[in-house]
This record gives structure tokens, C-alpha cells and sequence, in this order.
């Protein structure tokens, strides 16, 4: 018999399955064991009882639902100011010539050279009372005493944009690339401001890009933990310290099957939302 060789309609699969298997060795069980934990009740000997929602319901408290629309309005926040920034930045590397854009990717790219850490100390400097910032402002004549940026909402918001802001100009660069010139010279001859071809085929046909790089900056802000407690001084708790501070581990997994529930419905109410604005966009 002749050996079996992969057909052409299966190299696809076979390329894919090792990171499918890593998804679901490292990603989807340890999920499921995390919602097993938050509904199984157990005994002090560690073995299972049975199912329980009291774990579950006891984080639908004022106290708890405080702290989870709390990291919603940093994540949403966080994702709105990122846009706001990287969009005209990604539509100027878009419309340069290669090598200009080449440079500024590479320029955009960096930071991920260094650890993330070194980028937090680098802000220490920039932000403390000494620093660089209270020394330009006082050397402008704009402050005569430094202001305490550090500790702050502020410093945490720099921090968060700052880290962030890679992940939401790549994808929305990455759908301004390929976005075709022709349609916007049609839309002027036709006789549209360019106010009205953006607003009408520019940002509508970009709004991919733009739903990526949205989420992908919303939901690991959502649990994000290190940057407040370094910049923020740990002054306000969100989901990722309260997690990480409970000490019970089935407490910790119900509060994250909970934390998640909600962002994954916020989730879909942004995706209706973004959905609703681009027709409104294209008919207005």
C-alpha cells in the first residue's frame, strides 16, 4: 500500500492544530476548572458536596458590582482616549510613503522590546514630585510648587495609554493600509466635503480595524492590575487586585466567573453600539 499523504484541504488543520491544542490545554480547561470551582461546594476534606450559586451570588453586593464598574470605566476609559490617539496616527502612517512608514512602525514597535517594568521605573522618573514633568512645568513658569502626580488616577491613565496604545494603532493601521485611495477621490469628485467622505466611507470601512483594536485594549484593561498598584498606588481596587488578593481560591474563581460574565455582556452591548454608529456614519 501506498504511504497516506496529508491532502491540500488538510495542511490547513494539521498547521493549526498544535495551537489549537495549546488553546485548549492552557486556555479552555483552566476556565473550566475556574467555573467548576466557583459552583461546586466543598467539603473541609477537599471532596465535592455539590452545586452551588452561593458563591456566586454573594459578589451581586454594592461593594463588589462598586469595584467591577470600576475596572469597566478604566477599561472603557482607557480604550476611548487609545483611539482617540491612534486613529489619526495610524491614518498619518497609512497615507506615508514606505519608508516613513517603515520607520514609524519600527518606532511604534520598541517598547515591546523592553520589559514592562523598565517602562513603569522610567515613568517614576517622569512623574514624581522631582521629576521631569514638575521640572519642566516650574522651568516654563507654569507651576511654582510640584504637583504629586504619582499615586494618582493620572499617572495610572498615562501608564494605561501609554502600554495600550500599540495594540489599538496596529489594527487600525493595519485596515487604513488597505483601504482603497480611489474611493475617496470618487467621493470628492461626487461632490462630498472631506469631512463627509470621512465620516461617510473613511471611518465606516476602517470600523474593523477599529472594533479590534478596541477590544483588544478594553478587555485586558478590564483585569488589568500591576499598572494601578504601581502607578496608582493601589488607592482604588479593581477586579485584577481583588482577585489576586482574595485568599480563598473557589472565592477568587466565583468573583472571576462573575467579573467576566459582565464584561463579556458589556462586551456585546460595545459591539451593538459600534455597529449602531457606523450605520448611523454611513446614512448621516
Amino acid at each position: 500500500m501506498k504511504p497516506t499523504s496529508l491532502r491540500s484541504h488538510e495542511i490547513p488543520f494539521a498547521l493549526g492544530a498544535p495551537s489549537l491544542i495549546w488553546q485548549v490545554l492552557f486556555l479552555y480547561l483552566p476556565m473550566l476548572l475556574i467555573v467548576c470551582t466557583s459552583v461546586l461546594s466543598f467539603s473541609a476534606a477537599g471532596k465535592i458536596e455539590g452545586f452551588t450559586l452561593e458563591k456566586i451570588f454573594a459578589f451581586f453586593t454594592p461593594t463588589y458590582l462598586e469595584v467591577i464598574s470600576s475596572s469597566l470605566l478604566l477599561g472603557l476609559s482607557n480604550a476611548l482616549l487609545c483611539l482617540g490617539i491612534a486613529y489619526p496616527l495610524a491614518y498619518f502612517m497609512a497615507s506615508c510613503g514606505k519608508r516613513c512608514k517603515n520607520f514609524l512602525l519600527f518606532l511604534l514597535i520598541i517598547p515591546f522590546w523592553t520589559n514592562f517594568l523598565l517602562h513603569v521605573y522610567a515613568w517614576f522618573f517622569v512623574l514624581e514630585k522631582e521629576g521631569f514633568l514638575n521640572h519642566l512645568l516650574q522651568t516654563l513658569g507654569i507651576l511654582s510648587t510640584p504637583i504629586p502626580f504619582m499615586n494618582t488616577l493620572f499617572a495610572t491613565m498615562i501608564m494605561m495609554v501609554y502600554y495600550y496604545l500599540p495594540f489599538m494603532v496596529l489594527p487600525i493601521y493595519s485596515s487604513l493600509e488597505k483601504f482603497d485611495a480611489r474611493l475617496v477621490e470618487a467621493s470628492l469628485d461626487l461632490g462630498a466635503t472631506r469631512a463627509q467622505t470621512f465620516r461617510r466611507i473613511v471611518f465606516p470601512l476602517s470600523m474593523p480595524g477599529v472594533r479590534a483594536g478596541f477590544f483588544l485594549v478594553y478587555i485586558p484593561s478590564f483585569g488589568e492590575f500591576a499598572i494601578p498598584e504601581l502607578m496608582g498606588g493601589d488607592k482604588q481596587v479593581f477586579v485584577g487586585s481583588d482577585i489576586l488578593g482574595d485568599d480563598t481560591g473557589s472565592l477568587g474563581a466565583a468573583f472571576a466567573v462573575v467579573a467576566c460574565s459582565i464584561l463579556l455582556l458589556s462586551c456585546f452591548a460595545i459591539h451593538l453600539g459600534l455597529h449602531k454608529v457606523t450605520h448611523a456614519l454611513q446614512k448621516s
